[in-house]
């Protein structure tokens, strides 16, 4: 998608000149591939303020072949390593002020780096590629909802399967599910898939362990498929057997927190509102203190991005943010509850893309 690069690049070239910078020293393997479409392990690119036919990429010789079919309209420069040659390239072309990714770049790297670029001034420039992966353009919206397609396809066949049953471990259930998601088009789990159950469903980043499901549980499933590189996330939580009062209660609040939490999401609103929208259905029941995190995170190249939906956020949403929606209520040592859903945050209603029923599943 030359053309989508090429697209990226151009906003970047406008917020350059916006801080009045002649370039900008890309290093953030994801950025470059935000940028460029590369997606190999060594890279870095110098995008030039003024004009895309003096943007430099680099990569070294391992992706002679591979750079040449996935950065086709860049001037590429095969060296190692790379930001110290894109250092020296931008000294040689006289680009006064450039940028640099402060966050990615060690005190070290910027000595060499400064040696490098002797006659240029380096400037800070943190998150700037950041800021605008905020907000997904429609290549990227696809390329989540295949990711969300994927991971509510693995579930469908997990549960069809009879995947959820006493006497199975987590274990066991997250190497399925995991494998399923391969099996419908993902190159890769977004993250450690989490299976609790039991008292385990309580905690709420509890990783897979040997323990066995048993009829009564409460069983959650957090997960999520990476598709072109693209993370979804989704939680549901599932009760063996006929629920007790008690897991059908909790089940319904935080169902209702969850609902209230997407209703919040539009264009405008503050982050701190749409975690304030679903914490209060829960606080107000009683069990805010069981409301142990954030309602939710960016969602994109990387499976937690800005903005960040929590009491402390900071910012407003805008059309175009994929974010997820999860509160949850973690009942120590009984069991816990969390739904969780991918969104796109629109000018009308979010757009939904992890379809699978939120309605209480008993397996």
């Amino acid at each position: 998608m030359p053309e989508t690069h090429l697209r990226r690049r151009a906003a970047v070239r406008s917020r350059l000149r916006e801080r009045e910078l002649d370039a900008l020293l890309v290093v953030d393997l994801l950025n470059v591939r935000y940028l460029t479409g590369f997606t190999g392990s060594n890279a870095a690119l110098l995008v030039d303020a003024e004009n895309d036919e003096r943007t430099v990429f680099c990569t070294d010789g391992r992706y002679l072949t591979q750079s040449a079919r996935q950065v086709p309209d860049l001037e590429r420069l095969i060296e190692r390593p790379c930001a110290p040659a894109l250092a020296a390239v931008t000294s040689e072309k006289h680009n006064r002020r450039t940028g640099f990714e402060s966050h990615r770049v060690t005190v070290d790297d910027l000595d060499v780096l400064a040696e490098q670029a002797a006659k240029v001034e380096l400037v800070r420039a943190p998150g700037l590629v950041e800021e605008l992966r905020v907000v997904k353009d429609e290549d990227e919206i696809e390329a989540l909802r295949m990711a969300c397609a994927a991971a509510d396809r693995a579930l469908a066949d997990l549960i069809a399967h009879g995947g959820l049953r006493p006497g199975r471990t987590e274990r066991e259930i997250a190497r399925e599910l995991e494998s399923r998601m391969l099996d419908h088009g993902a190159t890769a789990p977004s993250f450690e898939t989490i299976v609790a159950t039991g008292a385990n469903s309580a905690v709420p980043h509890h990783r897979p362990t040997d323990a066995e499901l048993a009829t009564g549980d409460l069983v959650k499933l957090d997960f999520g498929a990476l598709v072109g590189g693209y993370h979804s996330d989704m939680t549901r939580t599932f009760v063996l057997g006929a629920p007790a009062d008690w897991q059908r209660e909790l089940y319904d609040l935080v169902a209702a927190a969850q609902a209230a939490g997407r209703a919040a999401l539009l264009p405008g609103a503050a982050v701190a509102d749409v975690d304030d929208a679903a914490r209060s259905v829960i606080e107000h029941a009683g069990r805010g203190d069981e409301f142990l995190h954030g309602l939710g995170h960016g969602v994109g190249l990387e499976i937690h991005e800005a903005p960040s939906l929590a009491k402390t956020g900071e910012g407003r949403l805008s059309a175009g943010m994929a974010v997820t929606v999860e509160p949850g209520v973690y009942l120590s040592g009984r069991g816990g509850v969390r739904i969780e859903d991918t969104l796109v945050v629109r000018d009308g209603e979010p757009e939904l893309l992890t379809l699978t029923t939120k309605q209480l599943v008993v397996v």
